[in-house]
């Protein structure tokens, strides 16, 4: 434990860098052998629409980096935060922080993008996208990195993370949402299992559902548990009847072209459609999700 706290407190910027293209060429390569989804689409050019946005969600983390690493280290300090409520063994440090870390800088910003209607514009470029892969996970508007890099400097200072934990939890998370966005599907016993604490392909295939109820479920990014204490946990049998995108963009002029996403927030909102339960699946031969193995 001591040795990968050592790791972190220390890691280079070119090694977290390696971390992230590491994990994302790891699960394009896998979801490429073996995917889940046989989609109809252009995968380079795909990849290359949503590494533009990974690029600018790396710029806005690196203009945020000073304040949060600042923050870390004024709690560190200080001891200030929930980590120092009361004294924890090592292994407790860690894992109540990144409960903490996740709860505030992953989950409730999420959950909020999708109760505020300013908000959930600029989510809309995550949604849009009708053939999610492990590049989709840092497809984000500019606007949302920025609210997404804010929450996480407030989970900090709630949290009193040092830096070491900061950039363990930074580490987790972009893994962690390359893997449960690729376009791959575990053993489902293995999935199912997984979810009870983590969040799993499947489980957060859910969320990218086109259309409500289940577009507002699944929030989690590490840990699933947060969706099953708020109550806002679906479990799916079979994913391969779900249907990505959103119904409010269906067309590709609109969710497959840079400036269209970047311009996504500031049109008129547009009221998405819910189904009813029965149907929540039914679609599996929609033009939105392509063929399935």
């Amino acid at each position: 434990m001591e040795t990968l706290v050592n790791y972190f407190q220390h890691i280079p910027s070119y090694q977290r860098s390696l971390i992230l293209a590491g994990g994302l060429v790891l699960f394009w390569i896998i979801e490429g052998a073996i995917p889940l989804f046989r989609f109809r689409y252009r995968r380079i050019r795909h990849a290359g629409l949503n590494l533009f946005f990974t690029l600018t969600t790396i710029i806005v983390n690196f203009a945020f980096a000073t304040l949060i690493i600042r923050a870390a280290d004024y709690t560190t300090v200080h001891h200030t935060g929930l980590l120092y409520v009361v004294r924890l063994p090592l292994w407790a440090f860690t894992l109540v922080g990144l409960l903490v870390l996740d709860l505030i800088g992953a989950w409730f910003i999420h959950w909020l993008h999708h109760q505020v209607k300013w908000l959930w514009k600029f989510h809309l470029v995550h949604h849009s996208d009708t053939w999610v892969d492990t590049t989709t996970a840092n497809r984000h508007h500019p606007g949302e990195s920025v609210l997404r890099a804010l929450f996480t400097l407030i989970a900090v200072i709630v949290a009193g993370a040092p830096v070491w934990l900061v950039f363990l939890y930074q580490s987790l998370s972009a893994l962690f949402s390359q893997f449960n966005h690729a376009n791959i599907s575990l053993p489902k016993g293995l999935d199912n299992v997984l979810a009870w604490i983590l969040v799993s392909p499947d489980m957060h295939k859910v969320h990218h559902h086109y259309r409500r109820p289940l577009t507002d479920t699944n929030y989690g990014n590490i840990f699933s548990i947060w969706d099953r204490l708020f109550g806002t946990y679906r479990h799916v049998r079979d994913t391969k009847g779900l249907v990505f995108g959103i119904d409010t963009h269906p067309e590709e002029t609109e969710h497959n072209r840079v400036g269209a996403l970047l311009n996504m927030p500031f049109q008129t909102y547009r009221p998405p459609t819910e189904e009813s339960s029965s149907t929540v699946v039914a679609a599996a031969s929609s033009p939105y999700s392509g063929d399935k193995n």
